[in-house]
């Protein structure tokens, strides 16, 4: 969820390979998978603890990735400087936004979770402005940072004084949207470029996440007394399908149709987490919610673009 254009990041995109299956089916199977993982944090929630939802969903991702490494022979990367590197994009990209909202759905729906999700383009632009000197504002970009948040406020009904709406559970998961562009930030300054593939940088990102969160884990948490099949299914599919193959299948539609295409799936996520939410998990919706969704989206749209050369 909002890793794929941060992945992408981690070095030059590689010449495309021929594909058996059209981009856009691969494009409309990583739009549902990502979509999906709200409804599977819900889901994971109701049988266990949040930290135990997150650490088996980054353990079930790194098998994936470990296995996808194993058949093309890829090595983990070397150096002790890019190791610390991808320790802390590990706690930014995957760790710490994994784990809030995990937390965040125990008091807000999933509908929610995934519009908050759709603001890190918004947090990505604002944050991009001060870190890096490359992102110059323009008229339009400032435009687009003031509606989405103005989408912001429509969703959680702000002119009702937020009546309905958890604001702890709302802060989590604007705080996980938040982390991805800070960890993107890092990644971008600190591992573009190297020698390393994207497929070895994300399987040992992922690890250290798992490794993370196999520590705080026992800490905050007990062994469960019993193990409820659906919620453990669904962490299963949240990692091995929302986290290990999208990956994967992200990495694929950057190399055939660039990053700025493959990013695109962003949209859609919120759209599909809404309708997930409500036709599954019968969460209630208000106008509201679709109403400020789209003026989120239009807003992240406009600050994705970028002035004429």
């Amino acid at each position: 969820m909002t890793t794929a254009t941060t992945n992408a990041a981690h070095r030059p995109v590689r010449a495309p390979a021929r594909r058996t299956i059209d981009w856009r089916i691969r494009f409309a199977a990583l739009s549902l998978v990502w979509g999906f993982s709200f409804l599977l944090i819900k889901v994971g929630t109701d049988g266990y603890a949040p930290f135990q939802v997150t650490l088996g969903r980054l353990v079930f991702g790194t098998a994936v990735l470990a296995a996808a490494m194993a058949m093309k022979r890829e090595r983990l990367p070397r150096g002790a400087r890019t190791w610390a590197h991808l320790t802390v994009a590990a706690f930014l990209l995957n760790a710490l936004p994994f784990s809030l909202f995990a937390y965040a759905e125990l008091t807000i729906p999933s509908t929610l979770a995934g519009i908050c999700n759709a603001t890190s383009p918004l947090w990505g632009m604002a944050l991009s402005l001060v870190a890096l000197s490359e992102d110059r504002p323009t008229r339009v970009r400032v435009a687009g940072l003031g509606l989405g948040f103005l989408g912001v406020l429509t969703v959680l009904g702000a002119w009702q004084g937020f009546t309905g709406v958890d604001p702890t559970g709302t802060a989590l998961a604007l705080l996980a949207s938040l982390s991805y562009p800070v960890g993107w930030i890092h990644v971008r300054r600190t591992l573009a470029g190297s020698g390393d593939s994207h497929l070895s940088l994300t399987g040992a990102q992922l690890l250290l996440a798992t490794l993370q969160l196999a520590v705080v884990t026992p800490l905050f948490t007990s062994m469960p007394t019993r193990f409820p099949v659906v919620p453990l299914l669904a962490v299963a599919a949240l990692g091995a399908l929302g986290t290990g193959l999208a990956v994967l299948i992200q990495y694929g539609l950057v190399a055939e149709v660039g990053p700025t295409t493959a990013q695109m799936v962003t949209y859609f996520i919120p759209v599909i987490a809404t309708a997930a939410g409500v036709a599954i998990l019968g969460e209630s919706l208000t106008w509201s919610t679709p109403v400020g969704a789209v003026i989120v989206l239009a807003g992240a749209a406009l600050t994705q673009v970028r002035p004429r050369s």
